[in-house]
Parts: C-alpha cells; sequence; structure tokens
C-alpha cells in the first residue's frame, strides 16, 4: 500500500474507507475484465482451463513450495507423482533429473525478471494474465486471470483467482479445480529471515537464504517481502474449501511453521 493510501486510510473512518475501497476495487476489476475474457490469447487459456477441470478426480497432487526445507526433502520420491513448482524452481530441475508436471507463476517480478527461463519450459505453465507483457504464449501457456484484491477460493479457476499474497495459494486452486482429493505441501516453510513491511518490492543484496537456492533471488534480483498473515487467511480457505468437498491438504513440509493444515510425515507417503 502506497504511503499516501496508508495516510488516507488512517483518517477516513473505517465504514468509509471499506466503501471507498470497495468501488475502487470494482472500477478496477470492470476494467480489466474485457480483456481478461475476451482476448484471444485469453480465450485460448480458457478453453485449457476447460479441458483440465476435474481431470484428475480422486488422484493425489504435491505442491512445492521453495523454501530451505526443500534441501532437505528426498524429492526423487515424487518421480511419477504430479507435481506443481512454482516461480523459479525450475532452478532445481537439472539437479534432479526431472521437471515438475505444471509451473505456476503469477509474480510480476518472478515473470518479468525470469521470462527467458519460463519462456523455454516445456510443461503446461499456468501464468497470471499480467505476464503476457513479459512472456508470450506458447502450445503450453494458460493465462489466469488473477489479481490482488477481495479474498475467494476459485473452485473454477476459469474465473477470477484471488492470488492469497503467495503463488502456493494459486496451486491450491488450480489443484482443486483439476479435481486431486489429496494435496501435500512440501517446502513451505512458512517463515523468512529477512524482515520489514509486507509486500514491499526490495534488491537483493547477496545470495538468498530464504529459498532452497541461493541464486533463487540471488543477488540484484527484485522481490516483494512476505505478507505471511495474508497467507494464512488464504490458506484457511483453502482448508475450508477443500474438506467441504470431502478433500484434503497435508502439510509435510520438513520443520515447517505453517499450522493451518493436518501434519504428515513425508516418508510416511511413500
Amino acid at each position: 500500500m502506497s504511503i499516501v493510501r496508508q495516510r488516507i486510510k488512517r483518517i477516513l473512518p473505517r465504514p468509509l474507507w471499506m466503501a471507498g475501497r470497495e468501488i475502487w476495487l470494482g472500477g478496477k476489476h470492470l476494467a480489466a475484465w474485457p480483456l481478461a475474457t475476451l482476448h484471444p490469447w485469453r480465450r485460448v487459456s480458457l478453453e485449457r482451463l476447460g479441458a483440465l477441470k476435474d481431470s484428475h478426480n480422486g488422484e493425489r497432487a504435491f505442491i512445492l513450495g521453495n523454501g530451505p526445507s526443500l534441501k532437505h526433502t528426498d524429492v526423487s520420491k515424487l518421480r511419477g507423482e504430479q507435481t506443481f513448482g512454482m516461480n523459479r524452481v525450475f532452478l532445481a530441475f537439472e539437479e534432479w533429473g526431472f521437471a515438475t508436471s505444471y509451473l505456476v507463476s503469477v509474480n510480476d517480478l518472478v515473470n518479468e525478471q525470469s521470462a527467458e527461463e519460463i519462456g523455454r519450459l516445456k510443461m503446461p505453465k499456468f501464468l497470471s494474465w499480467r505476464a503476457r507483457h513479459f512472456i508470450e504464449p506458447d502450445e503450453h501457456t494458460s493465462y489466469l486471470f488473477s489479481t490482488y484484491e477481495r479474498p475467494t477460493f476459485a473452485r473454477d479457476v476459469r474465473g477470477r483467482v484471488w492470488e492469497g499474497a503467495t503463488v502456493t495459494y494459486v496451486a491450491l486452486q488450480l489443484a482443486y479445480h483439476m479435481g486431486f482429493e489429496t494435496v501435500v505441501l512440501i517446502g513451505v516453510d512458512h517463515s523468512f529471515k529477512a524482515q520489514g513491511t509486507p509486500n514491499t518490492t526490495v534488491v537483493s543484496q547477496g545470495a538468498d537464504v530464504d529459498h532452497f537456492d541461493a541464486r533463487y533471488f540471488g543477488k540484484g534480483l527484485r522481490w516483494q517481502l512476505p505478507d505471511l498473515e495474508v497467507s494464512e487467511q488464504a490458506y484457511q480457505m483453502a482448508k475450508q474449501a477443500f474438506e467441504s468437498d470431502g478433500r484434503r491438504v497435508l502439510d509435510a513440509t520438513i520443520g515447517g511453521q505453517l499450522d493451518v493444515f493436518d501434519k504428515v510425515a513425508y516418508e510416511d507417503l511413500f
């Protein structure tokens, strides 16, 4: 949030601020809707997303967070499993000897700075509609109409998808859309050594200690400080959505600090 908006929020009574915010968000959504619905690239994406709806009913999937714990997780066990990788997970593909089944990337800074690498990936890729400014579509690309505003859980990702301050939440909505019955999180440490105001854009001054690879947000790369509070709100919504449909999300992150989902030992899953 900008400094000006923070000042206005402090001055205005909360009901007035919330009413004004809803009007502003509604206008913003309305302005984005035509392109995000009618543009040829999105029309193709909608067809691809439609074909994926409930395509993995009853199956299991793993969502790979990019926390340091991923270095201590035997990822080789995931060969042959359905896997969602996120953002710059491709840095590990050579070491692992395989790529994830899917890639999800909705952060503008990631897509801008990793456009060349993401563009070369050959697995199905789910990118924010905003990513079209950096990454042109290929036969593997589906653009999501993902937004920062108005918390919701999308059971059908052909509509608007709330980002929930973490790409992991977008991956959870995709997994639900595809019909996965059990979704397992790994590498979702939910803790960061970097400190500062949530969502603030910073420039890395050295090796990255908050992700599985020191190059992830290495020196000179821009990234946004995490908003763990909003992320937890999003995870609670995902938990409710899955459980209300008789499905479940499990957390097998080694040493993870997230307390929303039921914990399970990674080794016991195989």
